[in-house]
């Protein structure tokens, strides 16, 4: 596999720092890696891993992928439909969605479980044999995801997540008290400029559109408010970054609000994650509109059991 791009970067940045920004799956050290073995040149020079790029440069990236050593793990899955071509499943909180190259997420990933379940009936995607999850989750976050089981299912699903064909739904409890009950955000979502495990909406790299929409359902305490979601696009943490840059956290989001805010709510409700769950998603499968629901996980469900059924 090569990448090859031009770089557009205001200031002279670390070559390493930059491309571990810009690549969400690439960690700096396996980007560190790449560089020491000669895989990464900058205007057609290989480089070592201080060099600073500056704007317009030309980068080259020739990856050697490497089969990943996954292997099959006996998990609980909580499917929701099931059959010859796909699985849509209700993931559980905490666990990683897939191994990632570069890093140790080899066990105990939906993968393995996965691996397990179906056996030997799953396609062959490019260089590693995996179950073809078309869409990406938090590992924090619960909701209903599709996987393919055949070849022609994986191509049809990326398919209508790519031309926007289908409509996806969440529940998110966030900190205040929203008094629009319906609402829209709109901005570009990219890379934090100094934080590459952070999305940001000011100043991002690599920024694309997002649009959010939301109805507040109910209030708890008369100072949380439970949200029903709706996303026109799907950018990476996009529901939990629009909401926190208006200054309405999902509770328990470490990442972009300080969980300190949220102590009273692990005490009173139980609450230890992000409260966000993905629970609906509506396409056409086998030529017919199907709706497909994940019941909420029992630490939202105690809080909203009242709210959302």
């Amino acid at each position: 596999m090569i990448y090859n791009f031009c770089v557009l970067v205001e200031k002279q940045i670390r070559v390493d720092i930059f491309l571990s920004t810009l690549f969400k799956d690439f960690s700096r050290s396996y980007v560190q890696k790449l560089v020491d073995r000669g895989q990464v040149s900058v205007n057609w020079v290989k480089v070592n891993k201080n060099i600073k790029i500056s704007n317009h440069d030309e980068i080259k990236i020739e990856i050697q992928l490497e089969k990943l050593e996954v292997e099959p793990e006996k998990m609980d899955l909580d499917i929701v439909f099931e059959d010859k071509e796909i699985i849509i499943l209700n993931k559980n909180p905490r666990v990683n969605v897939h191994p990632v190259p570069g890093e140790n997420w080899k066990t105990w990933t939906l993968v393995n479980g996965l691996l397990y379940h179906c056996k030997d009936n799953l396609p062959s995607i490019g260089w590693v044999e995996r179950p073809w999850i078309v869409h990406r989750l938090d590992k924090d976050t619960t909701w209903a995801i599709m996987i393919a089981k055949t070849d022609k299912m994986m191509n049809y699903l990326s398919g209508i997540i790519k031309n926007r064909q289908i409509d996806k739904y969440y529940i998110a409890i966030v900190h205040g008290k929203i008094k629009d009950r319906n609402f829209k955000i709109e901005s570009f979502i990219g890379r934090h400029k100094d934080d590459r495990t952070k999305m940001t909406t000011l100043n991002p790299i690599a920024a694309k559109e997002a649009i959010t929409y939301w109805e507040v359902l109910d209030y708890v305490d008369n100072k949380y408010s439970v949200l029903r979601i709706k996303l026109e696009t799907g950018r990476t943490h996009q529901i939990r970054v629009h909401l926190a840059s208006i200054w309405y956290p999902i509770l328990w989001d470490s990442t972009y609000w300080n969980v300190r805010v949220n102590k009273e709510v692990a005490t009173m409700h139980q609450i230890k994650r992000q409260a966000l769950h993905a629970y609906e998603l509506g396409f056409e499968l086998y030529w017919e509109k199907r709706v497909f629901r994940a019941n909420l996980k029992d630490d939202m469900k105690k809080m909203i059991w009242d709210i959302v059924e």
